[in-house]
């Protein structure tokens, strides 16, 4: 997107309002000439990173289609800007919009290590995996500012504690090297995503993501220190990048990937009429299809909350694209999976040393 009316670099175009806020924030045609004449900037596109102290960091999932039990998110809000990001809507819990504030507005959690360090602590706590990014991406362009992804890992590490990361930028191999010890424990496993092999796709759906090159290499290198990698072929999007599972599948397998998962894309809250405002500018022309196809995997909406059906979809398009996937599996993966991680060696480490007894 490039033409006048459109904001570069960003995903979403908007920002919807916040359903929990009594008021309503509106910019007036006549405030938006008058900036116009005087040639200043509406508002500023530069991405601000504010503090916040948050008393836990550890949240269990509850959710039935997510495969994780417990994730942290060491940053709320995420600038890669992803258009279908099902993490837009948290951010309205902190009083900001699901658009474009959810992009320019990152949360930064700089006492993310010490209460993970407390947590996996306790007395009571069991060692379970805990997920970075089940939320917002721990390795978005925030991380090489703050580094408190790096730090939470090498707690992890200190305690000897599984990890699960989700990611879909290259800088987590800044972390080869905790990565490759806690892995020597069988204490880690990588999800990367990767969403299409077009370029094109990708800066449209994704516009401050690392290149597919680059995620691809970084499957690659990951794998050959034989750390196991989970390729995330999510969302699909029937329209846009549905045709590509397939080609996906054998790309990442090519590279290394042990397994893949995908989801069907679903447009829950705000997220909805973001997606449709973005269509409409990005892709006129397949605008209106993208959209019906959508809705024909969630019984003819965008808005589907429904346990067992709302990240699998239903219908014919749905159908199609979990039968692809299961040709893929047994196309390109035959004979391989993810590891479970190792849960038994933590409560030696509890108090930062290994028991004698």
């Amino acid at each position: 997107m490039s033409s006048k009316n459109t904001i570069n670099g960003r995903g979403a175009q908007k920002n919807p309002h916040n359903k929990f806020l009594q008021h309503v924030y509106e910019m007036r045609e006549d405030f938006l000439e008058f900036c116009r004449l005087e040639g200043e900037e509406v508002e500023s596109n530069k991405t601000q990173y504010i503090p916040i102290f948050p008393k836990t960091i550890v949240n269990k999932v509850d959710s039935p289609d997510v495969g994780m039990m417990f994730s942290m998110n060491p940053y709320q809000g995420c600038e890669h800007g992803c258009i279908y990001c099902y993490a837009r809507n948290t951010h309205e819990y902190w009083g900001y919009s699901a658009g474009l504030d959810f992009e320019r507005r990152v949360l930064v959690k700089k006492s993310a290590p010490e209460l993970l360090e407390a947590k996996i602590k306790h007395k009571n706590w069991k060692a379970q995996t805990i997920v970075l990014s089940g939320n917002t991406d721990c390795y978005q362009p925030a991380e090489q500012k703050f580094e408190i992804t790096r730090k939470c890992l090498e707690i992890f590490l200190k305690y000897r504690h599984p990890v699960g990361i989700i990611t879909k930028n290259a800088l987590v191999l800044r972390d080869l090297d905790i990565l490759k010890e806690l892995n020597k424990h069988q204490l880690v496993g990588v999800n990367i995503s990767v969403t299409s092999l077009s370029e094109k796709t990708r800066r449209k759906l994704e516009p401050r993501t690392v290149s597919i090159q680059k995620r691809l290499k970084t499957i690659q290198v990951l794998s050959e220190n034989n750390i196991p990698v989970n390729a995330m072929l999510a969302p699909m999007i029937p329209g846009i990048n549905s045709h590509e599972l397939l080609p996906l599948a054998k790309a990442v397998a090519d590279h290394g990937a042990l397994s893949f998962g995908l989801t069907v894309v679903r447009l829950n809250g705000a997220i909805g009429q973001i997606f449709a405002d973005w269509i409409r500018k990005a892709m006129p022309d397949k605008a209106e299809k993208v959209l019906h196809q959508i809705q024909n995997c969630h019984g003819g909406t965008l808005n589907d909350s429904r346990f067992g059906t709302r990240t699998r979809g239903e219908g014919k398009i749905a159908e199609q694209i979990h039968e692809m996937a299961s040709l893929a599996r047994k196309r390109y993966f035959n004979g391989r999976s993810f590891p479970q991680l190792n849960t038994e060696i933590h409560e030696q480490y509890k108090n930062g040393q290994m028991k004698l007894f």
